[in-house]
């Protein structure tokens, strides 16, 4: 009976704050199930079919109605089964090579359909009748990341629950940083410590599991108007005390989001599995080796040599302007370390005074960096030009030979020089598992603002979770990055 009774009292609590706080999005959630997947499969079944049909009518292939169809149900069924039609995690954005991906495995699974079957289509037809499928897909993705561009403020009013440590860890990487849906509204700890931070904190969790906990965790959302509660677990909060406020806050309408230990590993390399009642997370290894690093080497190669040959002239104008400017040559080559920690000498614009090099020791006082890189906004061996160059980035256009060589990549971590290698831990060696580039995150994430601690995990993240599609999404950035300047000194 006073079971039943707490259980009633909880269930009013849960409900009573609904009414007046007006959840709309967990209303939504809960009333209305988002129709975006089901308007997707359809897209991609009208996208290839339709086309399809009309392709290989126009080219009197037999029963076009028929394999039209066929393809377009394959369509949906490989886009389902790779799991494009769940609905989207807040804060992961659309990619265009699942779309690329897909369609290539719809090729190939009706060419298998194909041989069993005993049907053989022109293949100067059908290819191109399976065209408009993808360029839908591509479409689709392309009108939900301008979607995600144009939408005002955080989708995700968020309340963070979690011990001290990692409750601050949460809500100061969720702070400091933009271009993500989550607003943090609130915090509840779990146990005695003391967040830090201004975030309000209108309630806090016993070190034990305990009848209120639900109830807590719950009006805190709701006095905060929060509609995502996320969790960072620990030997405090975790197994049956984190299942049954799960229970919690699902049957009070309100979403539950779960933080993982595997912050520095990509999405997309996570997959989740369920063996023995147990939730595993398959991490998959970095790219090293196999068809995106072989494609990789071969945008490096040709990228580099088209950058060569369209730059000629600015390459021309830029080595007048720094030797007419100051005494000493026009290119500053320095030995740098790549991939595999292997030395080669870099090549850069000159934008010092030719003996900066022996100046670096009597400036070694006024470095302005924690880490064992050197940075000095105002560098006084830097030339006039050479401020110009160095806010634009052009001094960096030469190492397009280094790209060329092999020594480099157009994009990847930033190449260190011997003297702050030999100062490298284990951690920071691994930067050096790839090759080094003309461009990278640091390039595109403040440059010389960052903390050397925030350019390694920068660095180290790229090493791990790096793709084709990451690179070319880097590249884009660096041009706004360039164009704004912020950083570079």
């Amino acid at each position: 009976m006073a079971s039943r009774n707490r259980t009633a009292a909880l269930e009013q609590l849960w409900r009573a704050p609904s009414a007046p706080h007006d959840h709309p999005r967990a209303t939504g959630a809960a009333g209305r199930p988002d129709r975006r997947p089901h308007l997707l499969a359809l897209t991609d079944l009208l996208g290839l079919g339709a086309p399809a049909w009309w392709a290989l009518h126009a080219a009197d292939a037999p029963r076009p109605s028929a394999t039209a169809a066929v393809a377009a149900l394959v369509w949906v069924a490989v886009r389902a089964t790779r799991g494009r039609y769940t609905e989207p995690l807040p804060g992961r954005p659309g990619s265009f090579s699942p779309p690329l991906a897909d369609w290539l495995v719809l090729v190939g699974t009706l060419v298998v359909l194909l041989a069993v079957t005993g049907h053989r289509p022109d293949p100067a037809t059908a290819v191109p009748a399976l065209v408009p499928g993808l360029a839908a897909a591509l479409t689709a993705v392309a009108a939900a990341r301008w979607r995600a561009a144009r939408r005002d403020g955080p989708a995700h009013r968020v309340l963070v629950v979690g011990e001290t440590a990692c409750l601050d860890r949460a809500v100061g990487r969720l702070t400091s940083r933009a271009g993500h849906p989550y607003a943090v509204v609130a915090a509840v700890p779990v146990g005695e410590g003391v967040p830090g931070g201004d975030t309000p904190v209108p309630g806090r969790l016993a070190p034990e599991p305990a009848e209120d906990d639900v109830s807590t965790v719950l009006g805190s959302a709701f006095a905060h108007d929060a509609d995502l509660v996320l969790v960072t677990p620990g030997p405090k909060l975790a197994g049956d005390r984190l299942r049954r406020l799960t229970w919690g806050l699902h049957d009070g309408g309100v979403a539950l989001c779960v933080l993982s230990d595997l912050s520095g590993t990509a999405a997309a390399r996570v997959r989740p599995a369920s063996v023995a009642g147990l939730t595993l997370l398959h991490v998959a290894p970095p790219l090293r080796h196999g068809p995106q690093a072989a494609l990789k080497a071969l945008v490096d190669r040709i990228g580099a040599a088209l950058g060569l040959l369209v730059l000629a002239p600015l390459f021309l104008a830029v080595a007048l302007a720094v030797r007419l400017t100051s005494r000493g040559p026009v290119f500053h080559r320095q030995v740098r370390h790549g991939r595999h920690n292997t030395p080669f000498t870099m090549w850069k614009f000159r934008t010092m005074v030719a003996d900066a090099e022996s100046r670096k020791e009597q400036l070694a006082r006024v470095n302005e960096s924690e880490g064992p890189m050197f940075k000095m906004r105002r560098d006084p061996r830097v030339t006039r030009i050479g401020h110009a160059l160095r806010r634009t980035s052009v001094d960096e256009l030469p190492q397009l030979f280094n790209v060329l060589r092999g020594d480099m990549s157009l994009v990847g971590p930033r190449p260190p020089l011997p003297e702050e290698v030999a100062r490298y831990d284990e951690k920071e060696l691994r930067r050096l598992a790839v090759r080094p580039g003309l461009t990278g995150l640091w390039q595109v994430s403040g440059r010389s603002d960052l903390s050397w601690q925030e350019t390694v995990r920068l660095d180290l993240w790229y090493v791990d979770n790096w793709s084709v599609t990451t690179d070319l999404g880097l590249l884009a950035r660096t041009v706004r990055a360039v164009a704004d300047g912020r950083g570079a000194y």
